[in-house]
């Protein structure tokens, strides 16, 4: 996939810049150590104009990531909403996929930076993993203990791990990989969380294993509004395969129905499931719907 061309423009450290004359420095701890936090954020083509969903939300947990992980955070996040919809202005996006990444400078010792860059990005892009129900398989690698790495910090080396998952999960033909945690319980897909319907009810990991994603978050929001009830508990491999339906959700994913996980098939049809009336109301909402019911 081509991310920019000749005439991308992005944003880095205050000024707009041709994504083909901008670079980084080869010593940088983030190229060698992965030593960054980045956010995925969504913008959509609304009957309001171009929105940007959750922008504050997403720009305020890039700023915890860092104060996290020791990186210093000299932006104010109003200035990097505005440059966002610059972004996406001088690029000509509506619907588009919107990467804020800070990153360190040079630095080879195993410190925290004094030197960081700020970089945003934004480029068209699908649901990450499609429109189509997914077959997935349990992953033989696990989420690190929460001890090794804050996990609610979106940082970069930390999706070394993902990589591995998702590499091995597609050498197996699955769509996708659901990661345990080190007590070998149901923590989250690489690059997503996940949710199960059982009875009627939905069922997600709690946070501590997991990467707290602004669409679970903004998932359980909507379960409240439509009365659906929605319990963080653990989950075992067990209660996944038992479950009637389940579905991931994160920014780049958006909701994706689960069909399958290894030789285990959900029973319940997919349009039957609160899933997918989760799916159709999460679309209406960042379309700025009125009717959340819709269906688009």
């Amino acid at each position: 996939m081509q991310y920019f061309n000749s005439n991308t423009v992005l944003y880095l450290n205050g000024d707009l810049v041709k994504a083909s004359e901008a670079g980084t420095d080869l010593y940088s701890q983030s190229l060698h150590y992965g030593y960054a936090v980045f956010e995925g954020i969504r913008a959509y083509s609304t009957h309001n104009g171009v929105r940007v969903f959750k922008a504050r939300a997403h720009y305020e947990r890039l700023k915890r990531s860092c104060e996290l992980v020791h990186i210093p955070f000299p932006w104010d996040i109003n200035d990097l909403i505005r440059q966002t919809y610059k972004v996406l202005e001088l690029n000509n996006l509506k619907d588009a996929y919107i990467r804020p990444l800070v990153y360190c400078g040079p630095n080879m010792s195993l410190s925290s930076p004094t030197e960081v860059n700020i970089m945003i990005g934004a480029w068209e892009w699908a649901a990450y993993l499609g429109n189509k129900q997914l077959k997935v398989g349990i992953s033989s690698y696990q989420r690190p203990n929460p001890k090794s790495m804050p996990m609610e910090a979106k940082v970069s080396a930390h999706y070394v791990n993902s990589i591995l998952a998702t590499t091995e999960a597609k050498s197996k033909g699955f769509d996708e990989a659901i990661l345990l945690d080190m007590n070998n319980h149901v923590a989250e897909a690489p690059g997503a969380n996940i949710f199960v319907e059982k009875n009627g009810k939905l069922y997600t990991p709690p946070a501590g294993h997991i990467l707290p994603g602004i669409t679970r978050a903004t998932v359980i929001q909507l379960c409240r509004r439509l009365d659906i009830e929605c319990i963080e508990r653990v989950l075992t491999v067990e209660d996944l395969k038992n479950a009637d339906s389940a579905f991931f959700c994160g920014t780049a994913v958006e909701i994706a129905g689960i069909k399958s996980v290894d030789e285990t098939v959900f029973p319940l049809k997919w349009q039957d499931s609160i899933g997918a009336t989760l799916q159709r109301t999460y679309k209406c909402l960042v379309l700025e719907k009125q009717n959340y019911e819709v269906i688009i």
